[in-house]
């Protein structure tokens, strides 16, 4: 495999006045029609989206027949949550509408990631668990639609599975071009390779879908339910509660991806795969769609700390800002 070509600095990291690294990657900005309206970088390059693929995964669990019980059911399918109590108890309340139990999900045992929790857990001796994990309210949702479309349980994570069949499909007709790699994800499912133009216009699409539907269900249930797409203090939650509208969905190794109904949408992937420069790269992205600075305040500047004070910041270098 050839090594990727230099990519623009996405990001800056100053610490006392002094540049201390960069954060490389790709952008691409979609208008509200869909269009290509900005981008650095290689956007057309295929990435892993990651979790960042599970909105328009989630459509596919509705068109299967699962009636989720609740807009925060369908949020959590499409969410990667921190497992806090209410996260774990509603992924299991997914799986119990559906006559199955924890013992049912193929994704690897888990501590939660949300701090206090796992604290709790680890004070406590409490072993990992897989309703802990992040991506179990995906899994359970997946199983729920297996169990509505009477397709078989086992093996429900194979490629060749009816759902994983359908969802690869749907991904491709979202992004406008068919999956070009699928390897397996760090949740043990299926994992599909798009571009980050292709991303973008996925996750649009669902903001742009008729009402009732699967797409806009998704949509709607993941902005009226923000805690149940990520958790306390994560970016995902903040975002969509800072911004009426918006819907944002990060993946792991420094994929972000947002739409905004009249606005458009925002893809971005950090070559180097770290968190701390995504919200900077992304709220710049999102200030190109309209977005006021004043919501988006908390993500453009990432502080970087210094013995007990702040010394420098995370800020969005000039390709995204000038």
């Amino acid at each position: 495999m050839s090594a990727w070509p230099d990519a623009p600095v996405l990001v800056e990291v100053w610490r006392s006045g002094f540049l201390e690294s960069v954060h490389r990657g790709a952008l691409v900005v979609l208008s509200a029609e869909g269009e290509v309206a900005f981008s650095t970088g290689d956007v057309d390059r295929p990435v892993l989206p990651r979790s960042s693929n599970k909105p328009v995964q989630a459509t596919v669990y509705l068109d299967a027949g699962w009636s989720p019980g609740s807009a925060a059911e369908l949020a959590i399918a499409a969410g990667s949550h921190s497992g806090e109590d209410g996260h774990r108890d509603l992924a299991a309340g997914i799986l119990a509408a559906a006559g199955l139990g924890p013992e049912a999900l193929g994704c690897p045992p888990a501590l939660p990631q949300h701090e206090r929790t796992r604290a709790g857990w680890l004070a406590g001796g409490r072993a990992p668990e897989r309703l802990a994990m992040n991506c179990s309210g995906k899994h359970a949702a997946m199983l729920a639609a297996c169990v509505a479309a009477g397709w078989p349980t086992e093996g429900y994570l194979d490629r060749e599975h009816p759902l994983q069949q359908a969802i690869e499909a749907r991904l491709g007709e979202a992004a406008g071009r068919p999956v070009s790699a699928v390897v397996v994800d760090g949740c043990g499912a299926p994992q599909h390779a798009l571009s980050l133009t292709g991303l973008a216009r996925g996750v649009l699409s669902l903001v742009r879908a008729a009402e009732g539907t699967a797409g806009r269900r998704v949509a709607d249930a993941m902005r009226a339910e923000p805690w149940y797409v990520a958790g306390t203090g994560r970016e995902d939650t903040g975002l969509m509660t800072a911004v009426p509208g918006l819907l944002v969905k990060g993946g792991a190794d420094g994929v972000h991806v947002a739409a905004l109904p009249g606005g458009g949408a925002v893809a971005l992937k950090l070559d180097d795969g770290g968190d701390r420069g995504r919200g900077p790269a992304l709220a710049a992205g999102l200030r190109r769609l309209g977005v006021p600075a004043d919501p988006l305040a908390p993500w453009e500047l990432t502080p970087v700390s210094g013995g007990d004070g702040v010394v420098g910041e995370v800020r969005a270098a000039a390709v995204l800002t000038g």
